[in-house]
């Protein structure tokens, strides 16, 4: 779950101020008694936790006193995760959830926080809880001096809500905190203020030098694999109908291709070797994200024409097929992050994201070295090569495997564009977006043709079946419909991408 919370500093002699005030109408507020809290988090000898904005505590009393929080890149909203289990050492699955941060070593208490909290819950007229306010008096170790601040949570309510409070605290005497600063990072001290680990990914502007812009754009591929691990452990999604899995295996492929890219600029060697190990990776998420997709896509047609439904029940029994499927692809997936071989990973995807093997043509300056080696892929896609025609000359009526090839091709200039967007500015980051595009109308041709196979391949492991025969066909039908419709999508796409305005950047080099 997420949790949303802002944080006050007070000092000793602040007085809560009247909530009341803050409430909607019909709304109440409750006071609960006092609680004294025994917080311990654990975190590694070089407190890797604590620098990556995480926790991992057991805090005593609770039904569930083990508890994970992630940072989400959003100040005061975290991703908390609770589970049951004796104090002794924690579950295995939240050491799991850290592993990203960790690295596979070893975790031990670090800092004890006691904790005297008084809450007042803000209720609405139907008994919700909105918000929750928390005065806590802290005390770090066995020190009898600590200190004391003001959470305020947010349940179901309103962030406006959470305005109307932060304005009464304020009045009162409260001081709002530039920076949100959990109470186990500030019971560490500096050691726990230092840089993360993993490097933070950065905006290069137009005089930085290509190894500078391709060292941001691995930073920030290798980001996105790193933020999404513990959200596919969980299984998570991420907003507008998307998951972990497929932002964890973009982020994969945005890095086999940048590596592939501009390996001009890399030691080939070990672009190669991180390359393959990457790859790996990518095929085990490839295989959940393409269960998750047959499902949604089983959804969507079978309910595209609600004048002709499908038959509901048979539509259940394929699911279920894909259901299996899917859940045999994330159980070899977790067996894969769990394995020494991820963990050796990570160190790869750290040490490539703090310094990148760079060759001496990465000091030349961005505007001059990266448009050529642009230019590679933009060409592959506009002029094609031996596995498919250029963009331009799609035939209409090619195989579904020549407009997989473009599909591919098309994938590997989006993501060179996107990689020196920020830096070369202009033209390049609206060619990125048009390409975007054309991506789009790609990727749903390659959906619904996977999906139209699957249909019948799943009615001819079942030839007695002609319930789900029938099924299948109609079901093979609509997707056959909607690759022919992005057919026709597709020249409508392809020429706001190949406009001379956005792609006069580009230029040939010696490389």
């Amino acid at each position: 779950m997420l949790e949303e919370e802002r944080k006050y500093e007070v000092d000793a002699s602040f007085v809560l101020p009247d909530l009341e005030p803050c409430l909607p109408d019909g709304g109440h507020l409750v006071a609960r008694p006092p609680l004294r809290l025994r917080a311990t988090y654990y975190d590694t000898d070089d407190l890797r936790l604590a620098r990556a904005g995480a926790s991992l505590r057991h805090r005593r009393g609770d039904d569930e006193p083990w508890t994970v929080k992630l940072p989400t890149g959003t100040p005061g909203v975290r991703h908390e995760i609770s589970r049951a289990g004796p104090p002794a050492a924690p579950p295995a699955e939240l050491l799991d959830l850290v592993l990203a941060l960790t690295r596979g070593a070893p975790v031990a208490p670090a800092a004890t926080v006691r904790t005297t909290r008084r809450a007042y819950q803000l209720f609405d007229a139907d008994g919700a809880m909105l918000v929750e306010v928390v005065d806590d008096a802290v005390r770090v170790g066995e020190q009898k001096a600590g200190f004391r601040e003001v959470e305020v949570e947010r349940k179901e309510g309103p962030r406006a809500l959470l305005d109307r409070v932060a304005e009464a605290l304020l009045a009162a005497g409260a001081r709002a905190t530039d920076e949100f600063v959990p109470k186990h990072v500030r019971a560490l001290g500096d050691a726990a203020r230092r840089p993360p680990d993993w490097p933070a990914p950065d905006r290069p502007g137009r005089a930085a030098s290509a190894g500078d812009v391709v060292t941001a754009a691995l930073r920030r591929d290798i980001a996105r694999v790193v933020t999404h691990d513990p959200l596919v452990r969980l299984r998570a999604g991420v907003g507008d109908g998307d998951t972990a899995v497929h932002q964890m295996r973009v982020g994969c492929r945005r890095l086999r291709s940048n590596l592939r890219t501009f390996r001009a600029l890399l030691d080939r060697g070990w672009a190669k070797e991180l390359r393959a190990e990457v790859g790996w990776l990518a095929d085990l998420l490839g295989a959940a994200r393409d269960a998750e997709v047959l499902r949604a896509r089983l959804r969507d047609t079978s309910a595209a024409d609600p004048l002709a439904e499908v038959d509901a029940a048979v539509v259940a029994r394929i699911d279920a097929r894909l259901a299996a499927q899917h859940d045999e692809a994330l159980r070899r997936l977790d067996d894969a992050m769990r394995d020494d071989r991820y963990v050796a990973l990570l160190d790869r995807l750290l040490a490539a994201a703090r310094e990148p093997r760079l060759t001496g043509r990465a000091g030349e300056p961005a505007t001059v070295a990266l448009p050529g080696l642009v230019l590679k892929p933009w060409h592959r896609l506009a002029v094609g090569g031996s596995r498919a025609p250029g963009a331009g000359r799609l035939d209409p009526l090619a195989r579904d495997e020549v407009w997989h090839a473009v599909r591919i091709n098309g994938k590997r200039a989006r993501y060179a564009v996107d990689a020196v967007a920020d830096a070369l500015e202009g033209p390049a980051g609206d060619l990125a977006a048009a390409l975007g595009a054309v991506q789009d109308v790609l990727g749903e041709h390659q959906d619904a043709v996977v999906a139209a196979r699957t249909w019948l391949a799943i009615a001819a492991a079942d030839p007695d079946d002609h319930a789900l025969a029938v099924t299948a066909g109609r079901l093979y039908e609509r997707e056959r419909a909607a690759a022919r419709a992005a057919r026709s999508d597709f020249p409508r796409a392809w020429r706001r991408a190949a406009k001379r305005r956005l792609t006069r950047w580009l230029r040939e080099t010696d490389d």
